[in-house]
């Protein structure tokens, strides 16, 4: 049978393994027409969770492995151990051609670290970034980097600005994409040397998106740009931040609902609402973590989540094949390092 897609799936990672991630990659299947799945980890236990998905059988292959990298494994350790583990063997599915992308809920740091070993960067990208798509009053937009890299210099921010414009116009469907840098302030003067040159080119370049200029922590869950660019280190504390706010307003609406029974009264009145409001920011609707800049589709998937975040994010990889993201950002990284406004600042 010829395939559309083939994707590899580190069936051993995360926090429930083969249960959860089998159960994922069938409810992907059943939206995915023509995709094969290549599942790697334990024969034994996968096998036990495929058999509960007919339909799925005859388009999944076991790939055998007993080792696994630990989620408690410093990244380091893990690529030197990594030699026949599932994830390893997933990420070589896709650099030997056998597979377009992997999937992994798996150790974030050794995913990318192999990642970045074995795929190695796209031509003219420095280092590779993580991004999501996150949330925001006007809809969705897509942030990175959000933890691979906790320092970046000008040219590297630049190059996060094409990935995410490419991004949101490929798989997003936004024409012209507007990109803001994350700063401590909208002034011009605001902010380090590097992000100050960043925005120097970004305002004189011709790129997929359209530089909106600086942009402060609020303008994130606002929606003011379709992509937001900051280093790893500011990007990781910005997401984690929002998530512990919005376990936060959880929390105090769930204790004030308790408070009286008018209170209740009130929950009961307005439950379709929240319903509303909980599915818009439901987190499995935007599990997959996009590491963008390596020579391969990689994403990862949130350890702790159930099936239904699982096929998000295995939805996730597949439309990176399918708008061909890599290749349209090949095309634009290389069209920017021609341009003299981009050599002048950063020196390439």
């Amino acid at each position: 049978m010829n395939y559309r897609q083939i994707i590899a799936v580190d069936a051993m990672g995360g926090d429930f393994g083969p249960s959860i991630v089998i159960a994922g990659v069938a409810e992907a299947f059943s939206k995915l027409e023509g995709t094969k799945f290549m599942l790697y980890g334990d024969r034994d236990k996968i096998g036990v969770e495929l058999d509960k998905y007919e339909a799925l059988k005859p388009h999944a292959e076991i790939h055998h492995t007993d080792k696994a990298i630990s989620s408690e494994e410093k990244p380091s350790t893990a690529v030197r151990n990594s030699k026949g583990s599932s994830m390893r063997l997933a990420i070589e599915a896709v650099k030997d051609g056998r597979a377009d992308a992997i999937v992994s809920a798996g150790n974030t740091g050794a995913l990318m670290a192999m990642s970045k070993l074995l795929l190695r960067c796209l031509p003219g990208i420095n280092r590779p970034a993580i991004a999501s798509v996150m949330p925001t009053m006007t809809g969705k937009s897509v942030m990175l980097d959000l933890g691979a890299n906790l320092t970046c210099d000008a040219e590297v921010l630049t190059q996060f600005a094409v990935l995410g414009a490419v991004y949101a116009r490929v798989v997003q469907g936004i024409t012209k994409p507007t990109v803001g840098l994350l700063n401590v302030g909208t002034e011009d003067m605001k902010g380090h040397e590097e992000l100050r040159n960043a925005a120097s080119v970004l305002s004189n370049v011709e790129f997929p998106g359209k530089y909106y200029g600086f942009i402060e922590g609020d303008d994130i869950t606002k929606g003011t740009v379709d992509v937001v660019v900051t280093d790893g280190f500011t990007g990781n504390i910005a997401l984690k931040t929002a998530e512990g706010v919005g376990k936060l307003s959880k929390e105090y609406l769930t204790q004030a609902f308790k408070s009286s029974p008018f209170a209740m009264l009130g929950y009961l009145l307005s439950r379709g609402a929240i319903k509303k409001m909980k599915d818009r920011v439901d987190p499995r609707k935007y599990n997959g973590g996009m590491f963008l800049g390596v020579n391969g589709v990689c994403v990862k998937s949130h350890g702790g989540s159930d099936a239904e975040g699982t096929a998000n994010a295995i939805m996730v990889a597949s439309n990176l094949v399918q708008n061909g993201f890599n290749q349209r950002v090949a095309a634009q990284i290389e069209q920017l390092m021609d341009q003299e406004s981009f050599i002048s600042v950063v020196g390439v």
